[in-house]
């Protein structure tokens, strides 16, 4: 078990396979990109399948969804799946992706062991995909996710982050969109883990702006905290029901006292908050020969020193050193 001192256990672990990635979103990193993690620094398959069989057969982790970067950029992937729906007890195997390439690779992540996947759309313009990613691949996007609904990757989520001045105005037309297609859409506030540390909360778009917007268009209904459980996102019925809108409001309503969460770096390491400034090196116990137990207890002992919440509302709040890229959705 993944115990913290505040009583919090943590079945959900979050595994970044790459830091690399195809766009360049304004708000993760620059143009230019990022000086790319190492290939010897990475974790290789056979790494993070034993990782992710002592999370699940020794810590009682229950969900595992891979991240990046974009982690359709592994060439191992599908084998990382395959190899860890056959684990016993089977995990929860989900996917967050910008998208391009699930195209050609959706039947066989599905046939792998996938259960379902997150893709990020933020805009339904190419012209302001294009301003916002810096690479014109909306197109392949929008196959990526048909082809994901196709393979039976359900429910299949939207991911979507709203910025001043490009595509605040976006959120009921993504909404319609969605409810169209069976998506489930979810708005994701703006965090302080872009590379560049030009995030300001003055200038973010916050949960109330969202929902303002999408009430000019449709009425919600909150499904309150019974039917949220640990999960990030507030979810709201949508007309009625039986479409559903969320809102990871990570900034302006933390949900820390609920999280179940623990992160896994490319390269190795053990991070217990998206915003903690410290890690746990898994990597160098495994290359040093330890045995599972031991990268167990290394894993608890770091989960034991998890800090009550992000210290986004502290005055002396830091954002970290990692950008989201390299520390994984």
């Amino acid at each position: 078990m993944l115990l913290d001192t505040y009583g919090r256990v943590a079945t959900d672990l979050r595994v970044s396979l790459t830091d690399r990635c195809n766009l360049r979103c304004t708000y993760c990193m620059p143009e230019e990109g990022l000086q790319w993690l190492a290939k010897p620094e990475l974790l290789t398959d056979d790494e993070v399948v034993r990782l992710v069989r002592i999370a699940v057969t020794l810590l009682g982790v229950e969900e595992v969804r891979f991240t990046g970067g974009e982690p359709l950029l592994r060439p191992g992937l599908v084998g990382i799946v395959e190899r860890c729906a056959a684990l016993d007890p089977r995990p929860q195997l989900s996917l967050t992706t910008n998208g391009i390439g699930l195209e050609r690779t959706a039947d066989a992540l599905r046939e792998a062991g996938l259960d379902r996947v997150n893709v990020s759309l933020d805009t339904l313009d190419a012209g302001t995909f294009a301003r916002m990613t810096r690479r014109k691949r909306h197109g392949d996007v929008l196959r990526g996710l048909a082809a994901a609904r196709a393979a039976g990757l359900a429910p299949v989520k939207v991911n979507a982050v709203l910025m001043p001045g490009l595509n605040e105005d976006e959120a009921p037309d993504l909404l319609a969109w969605a409810i169209e297609r069976n998506y489930e859409l979810r708005f994701i506030e703006q965090m302080p883990l872009d590379a560049q540390h030009g995030w300001r909360r003055e200038g973010m778009v916050t949960a109330g702006d969202i929902l303002a917007s999408l009430r000019t268009r449709f009425s919600l209904t909150p499904e309150g905290a019974d039917s949220r459980g640990s999960a990030p996102a507030e979810r709201w019925l949508v007309d009625g029901g039986p479409h559903r809108v969320g809102v990871i409001a990570s900034v302006t309503r933390p949900f820390c006292r609920a999280c179940d969460r623990t992160r896994l770096t490319a390269d190795g390491q053990v991070r217990t908050c998206l915003f903690a400034r410290e890690e746990s090196d898994l990597r160098g116990a495994l290359r040093s020969g330890a045995a599972d137990e031991e990268i167990a207890e290394l894993w608890r002992t770091a989960m034991r020193g998890k800090k009550a919440g992000s210290g986004l509302d502290d005055p002396s709040f830091l954002q970290p050193d990692r950008p989201m890229s390299s520390i994984g959705g």
